[in-house]
């Protein structure tokens, strides 16, 4: 039973306060995007410092090509993971790429373990164009 009475203020206050934590809608407005690495934004650029295989998970069998990027906004490390077959070839080390969330709100997402982004552009080319081969990579 909540305290009643003139004096019961203090007590409804702090109970309110903690409690409010507990309403997942309020806590999440609250909160604010520590743990993510774009802090709140949608994509991020980043510079490139290896390249990775990374095995997927069972029951499938495969080595999913992937890069390890260093974002320059805040100066984290991520990996990302490169779509279509043969586009790593488009990304060399030290180039610039541009990150996306990989579609789960900061899940990793079918068979790759603790991969949460994509990468969706090189040297401010998209990606699926170089893959086409509509576009260049720019020489630099």
């Amino acid at each position: 039973m909540a305290p009643r009475g003139i004096r019961a203020a203090r007590i409804l206050k702090e109970t309110r306060k903690v409690n409010k934590w507990a309403d997942k809608g309020w806590k999440k407005s609250k909160k604010g995007n520590f743990m993510n690495p774009f802090a709140g934004a949608s994509h991020a650029k980043g510079i490139v410092l290896e390249k990775l295989g990374i095995e997927s998970k069972q029951p499938n069998s495969a080595v999913r090509k992937c890069v390890r990027v260093q974002l320059i906004k805040n100066g984290k490390r991520i990996s990302a993971f490169v779509p279509r077959d043969g586009c790593l070839n488009f990304i060399e080390e030290n180039d610039e790429v541009l990150v996306a969330g990989f579609g789960r709100k900061g899940h990793a997402v079918g068979d790759l373990p603790g991969i949460r982004f994509k990468v969706v552009k090189v040297a401010g080319v998209g990606l699926y164009a170089l893959w086409r081969e509509k576009k260049d990579k720019p020489r630099t």
